[in-house]
């Protein structure tokens, strides 16, 4: 993360970037680009025919069929976020802790953000009893939240709401008569996919919110998450096939046109072919998402030998960690909430390990969010190792990276 002394610690524009994959671009991906780089004009706004067919494509296999009309494409999550909002209008209720960059977006936009409690088993989602009062009580206050934010496999939490949990929010969101805005750009990085789902093999099902609240949820995808480099900024987003949604997605073609949220040509191109997963585009985001699953799980080990606290990693390239056990030890060095605990263990693990002021959690608690990317290696080569390895964790780099994990927690021991 970047930070000068001016600046501190609360600026948006020094805030935690997305976890990245840490792996070199796939070649294939990399190929397409190169062969649409003639092109000089940007798509038109929403995204032309051949990306939004194949979002509807994408879609589709994951049990959600789509209209390429029912479809925006954007320069990334961000912009296609600030777009939807401003064209729906309201106050937005958000799980806590939630993605660094959703609170900001909401009051850029000079809209309310509230924050629920998220359940003892998973993040991404408010707790439905929290969520039914605290929208009770911020009307009865003036306020007025029209729309829940929240997604199926999470940043910062690493989690994916069970089934049920999802449904009961979902159910909850109806009842106060809220929109939702399903984020699901972690889908697809799920450690270990149900066959049929999302390509792998496993036990963790992701549902969509809008297989249960089908006319009343818009899905939003980046596909750094899984398929592009963050570098190529591209994202879609899938409406209501109903009235309101054509409404909606009008309202929010306008905002993109207002504010030029147009994807670049080549990068429009390269982000179609990732949608259709060809199989190198598949191969590699299951390959990558076992890898980061596999150094998580190892991660989260060392974590609670230690004494701390975190659920257990389910997608993402990160975990969610919980230093409270380790006050004590922390205190020793002068370590007494999330912002020094940031700068501490950052400085410590030589990678950005940004705390949970960042995600809209409590500052006092001692939590950090730990990317799994700095685990696998220094140098690309390292990296490329760790993908193509039978068992990574047995490499020397990525045990030395988790033995430094190790070495840094055990310091906070009494």
């Amino acid at each position: 993360m970047q930070r000068t002394t001016a600046e501190g610690r609360g600026t948006v524009r020094y805030g935690p970037p997305a976890p990245q994959p840490g792996l070199p671009v796939l070649p294939e991906l990399t190929a397409v680009l190169a062969a649409a780089a003639w092109r000089s004009a940007p798509e038109p706004a929403g995204g032309g025919v051949p990306v939004r067919a194949a979002a509807a494509r994408h879609w589709g296999r994951r049990g959600l069929p789509t209209d390429p009309d029912h479809v925006a494409a954007g320069p990334g999550a961000p912009a296609l976020l600030l777009a939807l909002l401003g064209a729906y209008g309201g106050d937005v209720m958000l799980p806590r802790p939630c993605p660094a960059w959703w609170t900001p977006q909401v009051r850029l936009l000079g809209r309310r953000a509230y924050h629920v409690p998220t359940p003892a088993e998973c993040g991404g989602v408010p707790d439905p009893y929290a969520l039914l009062e605290t929208v009770r009580r911020v009307r009865a206050e003036g306020g007025d939240p029209r729309v829940l934010l929240l997604s199926v496999a999470d940043d910062p939490t690493a989690t994916v709401p069970p089934p049920e949990l999802l449904r009961e929010a979902c159910e909850a969101a109806e009842s106060a008569g809220l929109f939702v805005v399903s984020d699901e750009t972690w889908r697809d990085t799920v450690h270990r996919p149900v066959p049929g789902r999302s390509g792998g093999t496993g036990a963790d099902v992701v549902l969509s919110p809008a297989e249960m609240l089908p006319e009343d949820t818009a899905v939003l995808l980046d596909l750094s998450g899984a398929l592009l480099p963050a570098g190529w900024p591209a994202a879609v987003i899938r409406f209501p096939g109903t009235p309101r949604g054509t409404w909606l997605r009008a309202r929010t073609l306008d905002v993109l046109t207002a504010t030029g949220g147009f994807v670049a040509g080549p990068v429009a191109g390269a982000a179609a072919h990732a949608l259709d997963e060809p199989a190198a585009v598949a191969g590699r985001s299951a390959s990558a998402a076992a890898l980061h699953g596999a150094v998580a799980r190892a991660a989260h080990r060392e974590l609670l030998a230690a004494g701390a606290l975190a659920r257990p990693p389910q997608a993402g390239r990160h975990l969610y960690a919980d230093l409270t056990p380790l006050r004590s030890g922390l205190a020793r060095q002068g370590v007494g909430d999330a912002m020094e605990l940031e700068d501490w263990l950052g400085g410590r693990l030589g990678a950005p390990t940004p705390g949970g002021q960042r995600f809209a959690d409590e500052p006092v608690a001692p939590r950090v969010r730990l990317s799994t990317g700095p685990l696998l290696g220094a140098t690309p080569e390292e990296r490329l190792a760790a993908l193509t390895a039978t068992d990574p964790l047995a490499l020397p780099h990525v045990r030395d990276s988790l033995a430094r994990l190790r070495s840094v927690l055990a310091g906070l021991s009494d």
